[in-house]
């Protein structure tokens, strides 16, 4: 069994927010950049004398076990999946939406990054859709491929997960709406 520790990053700055959520075992989450999981243990693990709740996900996508602690949960942006009426306004972005494009490559990825460690799903759209558009005019970079990819897995996923549907008809439903602003759901790396 492979596990991943989750060491957050500490960003003075940032807006708060609020109190962590509180999940319950065999609930389905989201974890930012990596997609869809489900809580399969709520742990308590002691360091010396403090002890520190974990959920213990398993990620739909590759199986990965991560221990995510209690106090850490917001910071980490984990999250409930998305109900079905903001999965409608995502799919309505994809389908007629404008996105968002930087012209310089750093920029665009730096950008990108930051909403994809964010994992909302409308953020997780634009970058989809901005590197489809992109693609179009000139080739990505091998680091855009691999988020484009990330992006696309995270929609297929969460779609697939809102929907109650399998990973082929959730591809079909974003296909739909890509295909109404002329774009095509790419085929994984």
């Amino acid at each position: 069994m492979r596990f991943h520790w989750h060491t957050p990053r500490v960003n003075f700055g940032e807006v708060y927010m609020g109190p962590s959520m509180t999940f319950q075992i065999g609930e389905r989450v989201v974890y930012p950049n990596h997609g869809v999981g489900t809580v399969e243990n709520i742990s308590t693990r002691t360091f010396g004398v403090r002890s520190e709740r974990f959920y213990l996900l398993r990620l739909s996508a590759n199986s990965l076990t991560v221990m995510v602690p209690f106090s850490h949960v917001s910071d980490i942006g984990l999250r409930r999946v998305t109900r079905n009426t903001e999965i409608q306004r995502m799919l309505d972005f994809l389908a007629a939406g404008r996105s968002t494009k930087r012209a310089d490559w750093k920029d665009r990825f730096k950008e990108n990054s930051e909403k994809m460690r964010v994992g909302e799903i409308t953020e997780v759209a634009d970058v989809f859709k901005g590197l489809l558009l992109q693609q179009r005019s000139k080739p990505l970079s091998f680091r855009e491929k691999k988020m484009l990819d990330r992006a696309r897995h995270m929609l297929l996923t969460e779609v697939s997960s809102s929907r109650g549907v399998s990973m082929d008809q959730a591809a079909q439903v974003l296909q739909q709406a890509l295909g109404k602003a002329s774009l095509t759901l790419p085929e994984p790396l």
